[in-house]
């Protein structure tokens, strides 16, 4: 019952309320029911599309990376003879473990006009002079997209690496003594083994880059223009930046939530056993 009650006062009731507010219109606290204008108007709004449009280009590209370069790491550190195992995990999992806004200022200075990384590109002759990365539409989307990959490996290993090692070792050996190859092991056992771990992570992956927000906000602040702002950067924009519309906001929130469950039904559904 106390479970309950706290559900329904934090997440349950705000949830009806947003979805209340997000068939009204007006600014501040003076609003009136206008039906399903909101989502149609989001559907109109130039910037808001554009956001969608960055999140998918994020998702589509960074999470897939993630994810494998998570499952290779994982693979590897799980070698029993692997020395100094404790010390690389720790390595990989340390990004995951640093402030939000600390870490984007971080990438911020790295690829800035002045910055470490035009400084080794000038240095290796790739480079005739500093290049702008924030400064344009598809570099500073790449340079999001390497900031998350770096961020959110680490977190996504730990869960691959802990299923890895649930795996009884007598499979493997029995594995190797009819002949499979590494190659063969990894892709007949390992991977069938994982696909709940895999299905898990994908579904919070994508649960997170269609929220994004600190990257885009601390890290391009949704530049050039609006060439790398995300979906909740912009409804933070619309609702306390300037004149707040909270009956708007509240549409393109339960927009997002839409595209979540669609994109993890979807997942659900294409993970599913055939047999």
């Amino acid at each position: 019952m106390p479970a309950m009650i706290l559900i329904t006062c934090f997440s349950l009731y705000p949830m009806i309320s947003a979805f209340i507010t997000s068939l009204q219109t007006g600014t501040g606290t003076q609003l009136t029911f206008s039906g399903l204008s909101n989502y149609i108007r989001a559907f109109q709004d130039d910037v808001f599309v554009q956001s969608i449009k960055n999140c998918l280009f994020y998702l589509i590209i960074q999470v897939p990376v993630m994810l494998v370069l998570a499952l290779v790491f994982a693979s590897a550190l799980n070698n029993p003879h692997l020395r100094f195992k404790g010390f690389f995990r720790t390595c990989i999992f340390l990004p995951c473990a640093t402030s939000l806004v600390a870490y984007a200022i971080v990438f911020r200075s790295l690829f800035a006009n002045d910055g470490f990384i035009n400084t080794m590109l000038i240095k290796m002759g790739i480079l005739d002079e500093a290049f702008n990365f924030l400064a344009n539409p598809t570099s500073a989307k790449i340079v999001i997209i390497i900031a998350l990959v770096w961020r959110w490996t680490g977190y996504n290993m730990i869960f691959y690496l802990a299923a890895l090692q649930n795996i009884d070792s007598s499979v493997y050996e029995a594995a190797k003594v009819d002949g499979a190859s590494p190659v063969q092991t990894f892709l007949k056992i390992t991977l069938p083994l994982l696909k709940p771990t895999i299905l898990m992570t994908a579904i919070m992956s994508t649960n997170g880059t269609l929220q994004l927000f600190d990257e885009s906000m601390n890290l391009t602040n949704g530049g050039p223009g609006n060439a790398s702002i995300t979906m909740s950067h912009y409804i933070y924009n619309t609702a306390f930046k300037g004149v707040p519309n909270f009956g708007y906001t509240s549409a393109m929130s339960f927009i997002i939530l839409l595209m979540v469950a669609v994109l993890a039904f979807i997942q659900l559904k294409v993970g599913e056993d055939n047999e």
